[in-house]
């Protein structure tokens, strides 16, 4: 039975390069419904041994040694999460810093910006809520806004954006944030707003790829919704040449 795990293992990953224990587990018991969840266990810890699958964060297998990508989520970003989750309980909100592609790139930029991105519907009462209590917030700026007040402004700038629906959104610390993928397929179709990035698009991708585990299709599938899906599709092609 180890045996014709091992063999099958590989299939489990060609969808997702990463896998949570609950969701290899139900991929594997589809195709082994007489075993046990301790007996799975035992089988995923040989084959952990043996170098056929990699545990790189707790609860989270693959079978590839490439990094999850785990942003730092400040406590700035938690408490701005919290007061819009609390005073909108019932919209998805997603919250991060452009900081977090600087690790991708050869330059690092001269000016970073806090995004938060929720529901279409919820924007403008988002946005008056954050204006509250935060300076400089814009929502959904357009290029010449950028050029008018945020491109020149050394303070720091709170962006609000439409998050599009079925957006690759993860947990971190209870925090949602984009998940990698989100931002790879941003980067390339919100040019003013990643005006910092163009000039690496290339570097972006093929830094991304070679370090982080990366769900192509989960990249397609967003790419599509925002209607770039070809142009998405070639800079992976791109990157991933040898």
């Amino acid at each position: 039975m180890a045996k014709t795990i091992e063999n099958t293992i590989e299939n489990y990953f060609k969808s997702n390069p990463q896998l949570s224990r609950e969701e290899l587990g139900s991929l594997i018991n589809s195709d082994f419904p007489e075993l046990s969840e301790g007996t799975i266990t035992v089988y995923l810890s040989k084959l952990k041994k043996a170098g056929k699958i990699n545990n790189p964060a707790r609860g989270i297998y693959s079978i590839t040694d490439k990094q999850i990508f785990n942003p730092e989520v400040t406590q700035n970003l938690k408490n701005l999460y919290n007061k819009i989750h609390k005073e909108f309980p019932f919209i998805e909100i997603c919250v991060w810093n452009t900081k977090w592609l600087s690790d991708l790139m050869r330059h690092q930029p001269f000016k970073n910006y806090t995004i938060i991105e929720v529901d279409k519907e919820a924007s403008e009462q988002v946005f008056n809520t954050v204006n509250e209590f935060i300076k400089n917030v814009y929502i959904n700026p357009d290029e010449e806004i950028f050029e008018r007040y945020i491109s020149s402004n050394t303070e720091e700038i709170t962006i609000i954006k439409n998050l599009v629906t079925e957006s690759p959104t993860v947990k971190n610390n209870k925090t949602g944030i984009p998940a990698l993928e989100k931002m790879l397929v941003d980067i390339i179709i919100d040019k003013e707003l990643f005006a910092a990035q163009q000039g690496e698009l290339n570097f972006i991708y093929k830094t991304a790829f070679n370090k982080y585990n990366i769900n192509k299709l989960k990249m397609k599938r967003y790419a599509a919704r925002r209607n770039r899906e070809t142009e998405v599709e070639k800079m992976i092609n791109i990157s991933l040449a040898k």
